[in-house]
């Protein structure tokens, strides 16, 4: 399109068709010229809308020239005005001219792209990007400040740690870690054995030599002095109804954890009844016992169908034994339900003390349920076992077993001293041999004996050292004149005592 300075275009007063214009040029050089051509541009634009279809056409500023483009600019600012003033002396103002639809939008799109341009957007986007950076930046570097300065806390406060100053000027420190080493800790057991009762093992041995085909398994401990005796521990015995024991301590470390409520009911099925001990078999199917009433039966008298109740409500045997297992019993596994006349289920004399640290030591379950499972294990009906050997003023809470093959006893016995320890005793036999009954009663008299005797902390508390020492007498006189004082029953003098 070729430019046109100094001059404009004039819309003509004749009808044109839709979208067209004629002009024609002319040239201004006055302010009256300026106006007429303004008077006529109106009358074209008025002529222009009454036209056929009566389409309305916007008007828009179209410069032709970049110093016209200019003069547009500034005619827009809020404070210029066109009129006939020395200011707007020689300025020309845009032509307006109507234009259709289609070119209008061309020119906003043209007017968008000069206002907004796209090295200006990408500008404000990087801008933006930056910001959000920013924020990201100071915190790691706040992160890194805060590590450093806590290990720096941390290696300043170990080394003013007093209790540290202290270990290193306690000169009994050495002392003390020699005297823990001498302490055999079992791996993986709660057994903190110190001095093997090596009079007791020879009185073990020469009692169970006596009794041939006999097999016993044996263990003791003093749990205040860490003394033992072990015969065979680790050799795995059939359980019998021993194996009722860590059931029982699974059924109270779940009621700690709210797997199962003492009042839960439980019902009695055909596959869970169990013969030899207990009543419960003899009740019909479907009868409903409590959870403490069927852990209490399966101790007290031994309740074999009440144990299998238990089994089931805990997940079965496979997940027993996993619990067995992670207290360090490996010895001791479920195989079969109750009644295990052939002696499947397993466990050994170890694994039982072991068992049964855990459970004075509270290691297991909380201590209400430690006292309720002592309580229930105090009131055993069978007592022609370990209890046979116990002196007067003795308490145990125990477990008996008892099949063909083997009978054993289990139980924490409390002296009228103050002394407690653990007593194991198992005994493989011939069938129904009744001689190892016998022979476990011997092996608990025995150990209690040897346990009876005070040691020398206990001979220390209880018997005061006296000292004698011996006054000059300067009269015999008065001497004997006090002693027939003190037979006539008159008061000794003070020089005689």
């Amino acid at each position: 399109m070729k430019q046109l300075s100094a001059t404009e275009l004039k819309v003509s007063k004749t009808p044109v068709s839709e979208g067209k214009t004629t002009v024609r040029r002319e040239n201004h050089f006055s302010d009256s010229s300026q106006q007429k051509v303004f008077n006529k541009r109106s009358q074209s634009t008025s002529g222009s809308a009454s036209t056929a279809h009566g389409k309305a056409r916007k008007i828009v500023d179209l410069p032709l020239s970049p110093q016209i483009a200019n003069q547009n600019a500034r005619a827009r600012q809020p404070n210029y005005r066109n009129g006939n003033t020395p200011q707007n002396a020689g300025r020309r103002p845009s032509i307006q001219i109507p234009l259709s639809q289609e070119t209008s939008e061309k020119q906003r799109i043209i007017e968008r792209t000069v206002i907004a341009p796209r090295p200006l957007r990408e500008k404000r986007r990087s801008h933006g990007l930056r910001n959000l950076t920013k924020p990201l930046l100071y915190a790691s570097r706040i992160v890194i400040l805060g590590v450093g300065v806590a290990a720096i806390a941390g290696t300043v406060l170990s080394a003013l740690d007093p209790t540290n100053r202290i270990k290193a000027e306690d000169p009994q420190s050495s002392v003390a870690q020699e005297e823990v080493k001498e302490v055999a800790f079992v791996p993986g057991s709660a057994l903190q054995m110190t001095q093997e009762m090596s009079s007791l093992k020879t009185t073990v041995e020469q009692l169970a030599a006596k009794q041939k085909n006999l097999l016993p398994g044996v263990f003791f401990l003093d749990l205040d002095t860490g003394a033992y005796l072990e015969i065979n521990g680790n050799s795995t015995f059939a359980s019998a109804s021993t194996i009722k024991v860590p059931i029982l301590v699974a059924f109270f470390q779940d009621v700690d954890a709210g797997k199962i409520r003492l009042d839960e009911r439980l019902t009695l099925k055909k596959e869970l009844v169990g013969g030899g001990s207990g009543d419960m078999q003899y009740k019909p199917l479907g009868t409903q016992f409590t959870a403490l009433e069927t852990a209490t039966k399966m101790i007290t008298i031994s309740d074999n169908t009440a144990t299998n109740l238990l089994i089931e409500r805990m997940g079965g045997a496979a997940a027993l034994n996993q619990r067995f297992l992670s207290w360090g019993l490996p010895a001791t596994q479920i195989r079969n339900l109750l009644p295990d006349l052939e002696g499947t289920n397993t466990t050994s004399p170890r694994d039982l003390a072991h068992l049964m640290a855990l459970v004075d030591d509270g290691k297991l379950m909380s201590l209400r349920s430690r006292d309720r499972l002592l309580d229930i294990m105090r009131r055993t009906v069978t007592n022609t076992l370990l209890p046979r050997g116990l002196g007067e003023g003795a308490r145990i809470a125990h477990k008996t077993g008892d099949i063909g093959s083997l009978v054993g006893d289990v139980g924490l016995v409390d002296m009228p001293n103050g002394k407690r320890y653990i007593a194991v005793a198992m005994v493989k036999r011939p069938h129904n041999d009744g001689r190892a009954q016998e022979l476990i009663r011997q092996i608990s008299r025995a150990a209690y004996q040897e346990l009876s005797k005070p040691n020398v902390d206990q001979i220390l508390r209880t018997t005061p050292f006296v000292t004698t020492t011996t006054v000059p007498v300067e009269n015999p006189a008065a001497t004997n004149e006090s002693s027939a004082a003190t037979t006539d029953g008159n008061q000794p003098s003070p020089t005689s005592q």
